[in-house]
């Protein structure tokens, strides 16, 4: 059996934490330094073409979940559809893509967003409005090859890009 003296293991702890307080960091901080996403990531958010949208529907009935809702009402004028509701319930989508996949017109997008938490339930509701594509809402490449090839590459661990909020 070993004698040993009382404080060795606290000394030996605190010599290993002064050793390791002047080291430079391995491990990113999340908010401040974040990696390049997938070119063809299936992120939290849609993005809608209202130009392109014909108010077919068909995205709404590709959905598993129901989470789409659109109303249309037809337009004599120009003979065609006009979409005056335009709803993607969040809270239930299970990012499939089956909606961007069946959109015949190429109107409806996957997102890059992944941090879309919020504190109350209707507040996940997407509506037109909301969905259109702009400098902070961009669209993935998801099922879509020649947008994915003008996006920028994955980084990988170690080439990390930090972003300044």
């Amino acid at each position: 059996m070993k004698f040993e003296r009382y404080g060795i293991g606290i000394a030996k702890g605190l010599t290993v934490t002064i050793r390791h307080l002047f080291r430079h960091p391995t491990v990113s901080q999340y908010p401040e330094q974040r990696l390049n996403t997938s070119r063809r990531i299936r992120g939290n958010e849609l993005i809608w073409d209202q130009a392109k949208c014909t108010g077919c529907g068909t995205c709404a009935k590709a959905c598993p979940q129901g989470a789409i809702e659109i109303v249309t009402s037809t337009n004599l004028g120009e003979n065609k559809y006009t979409v005056d509701t335009y709803q993607i319930d969040t809270g239930y989508c299970i990012q499939c893509g089956l909606c961007v996949e069946a959109c015949p017109y190429e109107a409806l997008y996957l997102g890059y967003a992944y941090e879309c938490a919020k504190y109350r339930r209707g507040e996940l509701v997407q509506t037109k409005e909301m969905m259109l594509e702009s400098p902070e809402r961009q669209v993935s490449g998801y099922f879509y090859p020649k947008r994915a090839a003008r996006l920028p590459k994955q980084t990988l661990l170690l080439e990390r890009i930090t972003e300044k909020k």
